[in-house]
């Protein structure tokens, strides 16, 4: 395939300086070095940590000035002489492990995300809120051609973090999970990856739009935290023998809800923590968490062979990441709308608009 025109400028939201705004701006296109690919994104899901990475939220320094994204679909237009395994024209997607060493102990047993010289797209490189971005060709998301890259493009970061946390878990079919921000955009993904395991979901968020909106998505049971007088009590009541889920995910944005779930688990159950909240702390009992044997970890992203599985999901129409569509351009409006809490779902951005 003869290779496209690729132009020399491109729009992007630029982070200038910590806390903001974005600036949307013209800016030089990169050209891939010997090991990497350049993309044509043309559309990338917006996530918390995009509105981390503008705030400073976290004590990882990011880069200055900074493209932000990491959920980014797109056309391969070019790639480097060492690239062997892509073609131009291949369909690709740039995740949050934009690259590794490949080398150390980490990467060797296929634990690239904890890799020391790992590259973050959006926050130690440049990621995909451009319309041309650079990822290593390794790291590349291979995605098929007969899948929509609008639709897909949550699957990217969302689909992969949440489809690896309930592998870390451990909850076999048939078992119950509950989902702790099930109607946020990780929760909904969630949600599904968990129906397509075979769980039995018990969602945990507010309102009753939430409450219609993970019941399509295919839980069974709804504790609303908002009206809920006992919570714990409440998950607990949602299993068939009221002794709690077998694990819990928790996928919220705020610090409370890692606060409780070692109450609600049942005994050697699975607390996972995925979701990260500005300066949140864990928190468990001792004398229940020993007497219980419950089991509470860290869940990052999703390694290559994650990352390849949850998009073969997507792919068999098992999943449908819920999302709501808007301009490169509009993605200050996406970030005041993150900030006020008041997204259900995710929003994906065109880049061409």
């Amino acid at each position: 395939m003869p290779s496209p025109r690729i132009p020399t400028e491109q729009w992007a939201q630029v982070v200038e300086k910590t806390g903001g705004p974005v600036v949307y701006k013209k800016i030089p296109v990169q050209k891939p070095g010997p090991d990497e690919v350049l993309i044509n994104i043309k559309y990338s899901g917006v996530c918390h940590t995009d509105l981390h990475a503008v705030n400073g939220d976290w004590p990882l320094a990011t880069k200055l000035p900074l493209v932000g994204g990491h959920e980014g679909a797109g056309v391969v237009v070019a790639r480097g002489e060492l690239v062997k395994d892509v073609e131009i024209g291949d369909y690709g997607g740039v995740k949050w492990i934009n690259g590794s060493c490949l080398n150390c102990s980490f990467c060797q047993q296929s634990d690239e995300p904890l890799c020391a010289q790992a590259l973050l797209s959006g926050y130690t490189v440049d990621g995909t809120f451009q319309q041309y971005c650079i990822a290593k060709a390794a790291h590349m998301a291979r995605i098929p051609k007969d899948c929509d890259l609008e639709a897909i493009a949550p699957v990217l970061c969302a689909g992969i973090t949440v489809y690896k946390g309930l592998k870390e878990s451990g909850v076999r079919p048939g078992q119950t999970v509950a989902i702790v921000g099930a109607g946020g955009g990780l929760g909904s993904l969630a949600c599904q990856y968990a129906k397509a395991m075979g769980l039995d979901i018990i969602a945990i968020d507010g309102g009753a739009e939430k409450k219609e909106m993970t019941a399509k998505l295919g839980a069974g049971h709804y504790v609303d935290f908002q009206t809920s007088k006992n919570l714990v009590s409440d998950v607990k009541a949602a299993t068939s023998d009221g002794l709690g889920p077998h694990a819990v995910i928790l996928v919220a944005v705020n610090e409370k809800p890692f606060q409780q779930a070692a109450e609600y688990v049942r005994p050697r159950g699975t607390v996972v923590a995925i979701g990260l909240p500005a300066g949140a702390y864990l928190r468990a009992p001792v004398f229940e968490s020993v007497i219980k044997m419950i089991t509470i970890k860290g869940s990052y992203v999703g390694n290559r062979r994650d990352s390849a599985e949850a998009i073969e999901f997507f792919r068999r129409g098992l999943i449908k990441a819920p999302y709501k569509s808007c301009g490169l351009s509009e993605l200050n409006k996406v970030y005041e709308l993150m900030h006020e809490g008041k997204i259900a779902g995710r929003y994906v951005v065109d880049t061409s608009k």
